[in-house]
């Protein structure tokens, strides 16, 4: 173990009363979880060595979890944070499982699949009802949606051109139909049960807030829409009886909101942009992931059925 770790665990023994243990998984910092007499927490922190911008700024994420208790929104209680190099926050371990249903091996049952994400689409709602002049937090300036559209129009162009077939044509579609945007929300980014811990059919914690932001509600709805259909995902998803249909899961978001189709082809486009950068990163020997290799059919896919939507 490192300076920098022994330090950490050092750090999380005296607040905590236990020893941190690795959690798997993680794709943003270090990530522990921490038993103790007086309960259980998981830790995040800042590798070490690693500036603590992006994925990597854990107290940003302390600062946004912190914010919404008392909201009407279901996230972890942060109980310490330790703003020391390298720094850290513990936050309750929440009870529950994440399951993505149309992409993660599992044996949920349909129904109860169908309650959660029926469930889940009913926080999103109150997620983006949160007056924002009410957090008491640094607000980063609202990403309106031709900045969304040029940020992930970057990483896709990244990608070598036979890893995105018909992506040119897709992003001239999309910068010429950009909607006018809607008042700013509270964004999380990556809004889907597999961030999502449930009991049963009740959503018990919303997670993973690396990526939080302030912008448009309709990228958030478009976002947990494309994860509905496995057919989305050819190669890499699975077929999952009685899931909530796209019209049923506006319906129960709340009042429609214009230019939907707009939002749901750009969620397609960003998927794409980030199946292959993943798999171009594994090509390289940058990060080894065999599993990449099985993204091609659905990075095509996403590019072809976001082009459909827009006519």
């Amino acid at each position: 173990m490192t300076t920098a770790l022994s330090t950490l665990a050092g750090r999380v023994r005296d607040r905590l009363g236990g020893e941190p243990v690795p959690l798997p998984g993680g794709h943003s910092g270090l990530t522990y979880s921490v038993t103790s007499s007086t309960g259980r927490y998981v830790v995040k922190a800042v590798p070490p060595g690693r500036r603590p911008i992006g994925r990597d700024d854990v107290l940003r994420q302390a600062r946004v979890l912190t914010a919404l208790r008392g909201e009407n929104v279901p996230v972890p209680e942060v109980v310490a944070v330790d703003k020391r190099k390298p720094a850290w926050f513990a936050m309750e371990f929440a009870t529950g499982d994440a399951v993505e249903p149309v992409t993660d091996e599992h044996d949920l049952d349909p129904a109860t699949a169908r309650a959660r994400m029926l469930a889940l689409v009913a926080v999103l709602r109150r997620l983006h009802e949160v007056d924002l002049s009410g957090l008491p937090t640094d607000l980063p300036a609202p990403t309106d949606a031709r900045a969304e559209l040029d940020r992930w129009s970057r990483t896709l162009h990244a990608v070598p051109a036979e890893l995105r077939p018909g992506s040119d044509e897709l992003l001239r579609r999309l910068a010429a139909t950009v909607p006018g945007d809607l008042p700013p929300v509270l964004l999380h980014g990556d809004f889907r049960l597999g961030n999502a811990l449930c009991v049963g059919d009740r959503v018990t914690a919303v997670i993973d807030w690396e990526i939080w932001s302030v912008g448009d509600p309709r990228t958030d709805l478009a976002w947990l829409l494309l994860f509905r259909d496995d057919t989305n995902f050819p190669g890499v998803g699975r077929p999952v009886e009685d899931l909530p249909t796209e019209a049923e899961l506006l319906a129960g978001y709340g009042p429609a909101l214009p230019d939907m189709d707009w939002f749901r082809a750009l969620g397609r486009m960003k998927m794409a942009a980030i199946m292959g950068h993943n798999l171009r990163r594994h090509r390289e020997g940058r990060h080894h992931d065999p599993h990449q290799e099985l993204l091609p059919p659905t990075i095509a896919a996403m590019i072809r059925t976001a082009t459909e939507i827009l006519g």
